[in-house]
Parts: structure tokens; C-alpha cells; sequence
């Protein structure tokens, strides 16, 4: 009886630090982990982060292209206006050189009446100038209408090269008008010269 109540003692002993010993192999650990692993873990996430950043923002940014140097048109209204100009100018200059020599700009009254050449190179280059000259008018009141202003002064470069522009153009017009419609010779190089002048010292203030 002593002997079974001493293994049974025994038993109990043994089994209460099996047990014992057990829990303390299985204690739940609550510390934390160590520092050097925390930062390692925390630097990779962070290069992670910065890299999907930083590739965002490039996807986002639009190339920068340099901006082109400015060209302008061939054909645009000042252009034509400014080619009309110097093309009733040239063909003044034709129509002076093609001049038949009547002789008559001072006593046209005395002057011998004899079948004239309305029709010859000196009276076409004539009447092509003044078709040109209002032609430039026409083109430079489109193009240009609001450079033209009273406000900036009659010696504003813009407003002499209307005035003159446009009174040479008349000039122009009324001397070819004149000879063409006139039975005997007329005066009417004179006319047509200052007009032409006009017209070309409007394209230099401008020019």
C-alpha cells in the first residue's frame, strides 16, 4: 500500500513538471523585433513607394518641344498689297521710258493735230499702272484699315503712307484718263511722273 501511494506520488511529481516545463517552452513571446530588421523592412517599402512616384510623374510630364521660329505666309493681304504697289511703280517707269516724244507738255493748244497712238506699248504701260495704283489702294484699305488713325498725326508713318499712297494713285489715274480720252495731245506726263513719286515714297516709308 505505501509503495503504490508513493509511485503514485512519484507519477504526479513527474507530471507536474513535465507540464511546467512544457509552458515554458510554448510562453507566447510579446517582444518586438529587433530595430535593424524593422528599418531594413520599412527602407525597402519606402524605395518601393518613391520609385511607383517618380514614375507617375514622368508618365505625366508632356515632352517639351522648342517652339518653331515664325514664317510668314507667301500670299497673305499686306503681301499683295505690298507686290501691287511696287508693280504700279514699275509700270510707271515702262510707261516713262516707252513715251513717244509728242512734245507737247507746255503749248498743246498750238500743237499740230495728228491721229494719235492710244493703243502703242507707252499708253497700255500707262493704263496697266493706274489699274495697278487703284488696285493698291483698294488692297491697302482691306489690309491695313486699321493702321490708318488721325489720332496718331498726320506724320505718323502709317497715315503719310495712306495719304501719299492714295493721292499718287489719283494722279496716276487722272493723267492716263486725261490723254486717253483726248482727241489731240495733252499734258499729262508731268501728272502722271508726281503721282507715280507719290506712290513710291508711300512704299519707302513702309517699306
Amino acid at each position: 500500500m505505501k509503495v503504490k501511494l508513493k509511485q503514485v506520488t512519484a507519477g504526479l511529481c513527474l507530471s507536474v513538471l513535465a507540464a511546467s516545463s512544457y509552458a515554458a517552452d510554448n510562453m507566447l513571446d510579446l517582444s518586438l523585433p529587433s530595430s535593424s530588421h524593422y528599418i531594413q523592412d520599412a527602407k525597402s517599402f519606402m524605395l518601393a513607394s518613391n520609385d511607383t512616384d517618380l514614375a507617375r510623374v514622368k508618365k505625366n510630364i508632356a515632352p517639351v518641344t522648342p517652339a518653331a521660329e515664325f514664317d510668314p505666309p507667301l500670299i497673305s493681304g499686306s503681301n499683295i498689297h505690298q507686290y501691287l504697289g511696287i508693280s504700279a511703280v514699275a509700270l510707271a517707269a515702262m510707261a516713262m521710258v516707252s513715251s513717244p516724244g509728242e512734245g507737247c507738255e507746255s503749248n498743246c493748244s498750238n500743237a499740230v493735230q495728228a491721229p494719235r497712238d492710244v493703243n502703242g506699248a507707252h499708253a497700255q504701260f500707262a493704263k496697266a499702272s493706274a489699274i495697278m495704283a487703284v488696285a493698291t489702294v483698294a488692297s491697302g484699305l482691306i489690309s491695313h484699315w486699321d493702321d490708318f488713325s488721325l489720332e496718331d498725326g498726320w506724320t505718323d508713318p502709317d497715315n503719310m503712307h495712306a495719304l501719299l499712297g492714295v493721292a499718287g494713285a489719283a494722279l496716276m489715274a487722272y493723267a492716263v484718263n486725261t490723254s486717253a480720252n483726248s482727241a489731240v495731245p495733252v499734258s499729262h506726263a508731268g501728272m502722271a511722273e508726281l503721282g507715280a513719286l507719290g506712290m513710291l515714297v508711300a512704299i519707302k516709308l513702309t517699306w
